[in-house]
């Protein structure tokens, strides 16, 4: 049976392409099936111009099945997750595609305690999809839920009532017109910081850059971060499931910062495991070692992340693209109560790069391939075959090929989001970091010739 609907982060795809109406609609009611009639499931979307016509089909899935829905309108995925939790819904879906290009949407299922669903779970939705058999019942009922961001708000104000912030600091929120847009900066505000804002207008074209939050796409974030003299900038991507920070020198890192919230995470939780994926760099590692922290990496995906950090009781789950997933909230990514657990774990935006200054120098570099999700598996195969050109002492195959050398690795693996192969290289060495890249696309080209890609 075809198992290529859930992707690394949900069902994902380019609108009336890959994404059509159609598909959605049997997605909902393939899950609506797997639900008991009369259920009740919260549906939430990020910015993107085609959430009402994913929504909808969705929803149509679901109430043909005899499932109740309520919409909250658009909101951050951390929000559409806590409200499936504390408002007591069988189940949440969120329509998002994340970081991806407008034109792209998707569709991520939670659980009713608000963990994603895992990939058994997937496995029995894509069963009754294929199949075709839907239940039939009395439609369920749609109700609308407004003002449902004031809970996420007063629940993640409480959360850190008392914690010692410096509201010194002045901070630039960028939500790059996203889920987040009004709601990140009003949660901030409301707990006394300095704020300024940049694409703070929910709009899903995404004028203001990229939805994806990374240096190349906050170079403008960075200069109105300089011209406003802010200490911190705090960027969000389209759903805010992710985050990333820049200071006044520049962007500051991924694996750097999953590092930096990593250590705070432990010193607060007092717990030592930290949950990561296969794309994680060693950093993470030396920055909790005199804590006597522990990394553990699985599958990549936010949702491997979160059942990882799960079943193992860890300080947090994190992803090096800027995924945290702190147990005091949820087991799903919040990306505002990272940021706030970053906030209070320093007292001046320095102190990150202080810190970091004493941790040993890693060059980090990553590319990709275009490859279609059809030609996804043959390629990734013809690599394997190929893997001991690169005499590499240990491989991990726990997701794509993890080749470990003495002084650095190098990770070849398809990527679950977007039609593409990506590389990913990490050395002690630039030269030989990049060296390391070169050698992954080397051998990432040779096995993806002839194919369509």
């Amino acid at each position: 049976m075809n198992r290529t609907l859930f992707g690394t982060s949900g069902v994902r795809g380019v609108v009336n392409q890959d994404l059509t109406p159609e598909l959605c609609r049997a997605v909902g009611s393939a899950l609506g099936t797997l639900l008991p009639a009369g259920a009740a499931v919260c549906i939430g979307t990020d910015s993107r111009l085609s959430r009402e016509l994913i929504r909808t089909a969705v929803t149509e899935g679901l109430t043909g099945t005899g499932v109740n829905v309520a919409l909250p309108g658009i909101v951050p995925t951390p929000a559409l997750a806590l409200l499936t939790r504390e408002m007591s819904f069988d189940a949440g879906v969120m329509i998002t595609a994340s970081h991806n290009p407008p034109e792209f949407n998707g569709i991520k299922l939670f659980n009713h305690d608000a963990i994603g669903y895992s990939r058994s779970q997937e496995e029995e939705v894509e069963k009754v999809y294929y199949s075709g058999s839907f239940r039939t019942w009395q439609a369920g009922a749609v109700e609308q839920l407004p003002r449902m961001k004031d809970r996420y708000i007063e629940f993640i104000k409480a959360l850190v009532s008392g914690w010692d912030f410096n509201f010194g600091l002045k901070l630039l929120v960028d939500p790059g017109n996203g889920a987040a847009a009004s709601l990140a900066s009003d949660i901030f505000k409301q707990l006394g910081f300095k704020v300024f804002t940049i694409n703070d207008t929910p709009d899903g074209r995404f004028p203001g850059r990229s939805p994806e939050p990374k240096e190349d796409t906050l170079q403008e974030t960075i200069k109105f971060l300089r011209q406003k003299n802010a200490d911190l900038a705090i960027c969000f991507d389209g759903d805010a499931d992710r985050v990333v920070f820049c200071d006044q020198q520049g962007f500051l890192g991924f694996n750097e910062m999953i590092a930096f919230i990593s250590r705070a995470a432990i010193k607060s939780s007092g717990r030592q495991t930290v949950a990561t994926t296969v794309e994680s760099g060693i950093l993470l590692d030396l920055a909790i070692k005199d804590l006597g922290g522990k990394v553990i990496r699985g599958r990549v995906g936010d949702v491997y992340a979160a059942h990882l950090a799960r079943d193992n009781n860890a300080a947090l789950g994190v992803e090096s693209v800027g995924v945290y997933i702190l147990p005091t909230a949820g087991y799903y990514p919040d990306s505002v109560f990272a940021a706030l657990t970053l906030l209070g774990s320093i007292r001046q935006a320095s102190d990150i790069r202080s810190f970091l200054a004493t941790l040993p120098p890693l060059f980090f570099y990553k590319d990709k391939i275009a490859c279609t999700n059809e030609n996804k598996a043959g390629v990734m195969a013809r690599v394997r075959q190929q893997a001991h050109k690169l005499n590499a002492p240990t491989l991990n195959d726990l997701d794509g090929l993890r080749f470990e050398f003495a002084e650095g690795w190098l990770l070849i693996r398809a990527s679950g989001t977007e039609p593409a192969v990506r590389v990913l290289a990490e050395a002690g060495s630039q030269s030989y970091a990049r060296s390391l890249l070169n050698m992954g696309l080397t051998v990432l080209k040779d096995a993806a010739k002839g194919e369509t890609l």
